[in-house]
This record gives structure tokens, C-alpha cells and sequence, in this order.
């Protein structure tokens, strides 16, 4: 990546304006040469209805933030990302609080990214692990 942290989670936290983050209150928090974090917050508006994390939810943080992080790697001038496939093991239930979400690069390819995403609790407890694979596409040229 070359950018500063700062630049990232700016960008990142502008591009989610009016958009599904929003909605969620994903918050792009922290990032690195490698890895890039959001945090959402858990409340009802994001509960399924026994009044636990969605699981769904949690997803969309995942690919959300793992989404993010792979701009980065690319030309956003001639490059664009789509996410083309993600997993999700659900492993711990939360009712409030904060989620974050740190994406990690598994591989960076030239047409393939591969991330893996855990979603942590606010004391570090792994939520969800997901992995998502995120496919690099040349834009298309304006006549």
C-alpha cells in the first residue's frame, strides 16, 4: 500500500458514505501494510431475532472491510474489485458491544485477492473467521 494510514482510513470511511456501511455504522478504525480493521456496533438494529448478532451482519462487515483493503492494491484508474465469493464460520454469539473486523491478505494476485477476515468481540474473542476472494477487473474504457 502506498498510503498513509491516515489517507486509508479516510478514504475508506468517505467511500461508505450513503452506502450499506453506513446503514451499519462501519467504521474503518485502523490499517497497515497488510491488514486493514472496521468496527461495527451490535445493538438491535443489527440483531437477528432471538436478539443476537446477524450473522449476516457480521458478513457484511467482512466484505465490507476485506473489499476496502484490496482498493488498495490496485489502480483504481483502471482497476475495479468485486467480491466474488465469501465464507463465514459463526463461532461466538454477541448481543451488544462492538464487532471489529481485520482483513489480512492471504494472496495478492494480479487478477485474485484472497483475504481472511476475523471478527473479534471487544475483548478479542474470535465472533466469526470468514475468508473472501475478491476478483480484480479492468475498467472499462468510456467511448
Amino acid at each position: 500500500m502506498n498510503h498513509t494510514k491516515e489517507q486509508i482510513l479516510a478514504r475508506c470511511n468517505e467511500f461508505s458514505k450513503n452506502t450499506l456501511m453506513e446503514t451499519l455504522k462501519i467504521e474503518y478504525i485502523d490499517a497497515g501494510e497488510d491488514f486493514l480493521t472496521a468496527k461495527m456496533p451490535v445493538n438491535p438494529s443489527v440483531h437477528q431475532p432471538m436478539g443476537l448478532l446477524h450473522g449476516g451482519a457480521s458478513v457484511a462487515l467482512a466484505e465490507s472491510v476485506g473489499s476496502a483493503a484490496s482498493f488498495f492494491f490496485i489502480n483504481p484508474k483502471e482497476q475495479e474489485v468485486r467480491g466474488i465469493e465469501i465464507s463465514a464460520n459463526h463461532l461466538k454469539s454477541i448481543r451488544e458491544g462492538y464487532v471489529f473486523g481485520t482483513a489480512r491478505i492471504i494472496h495478492k494476485g494480479r487478477s485474485l485477492h484472497l483475504w481472511e477476515i476475523k471478527i473479534t468481540d471487544e475483548e478479542g474473542n474470535l465472533v466469526s473467521l470468514c475468508k473472501l476472494t475478491n476478483m480484480v477487473l479492468d475498467r472499462k474504457k468510456s467511448e
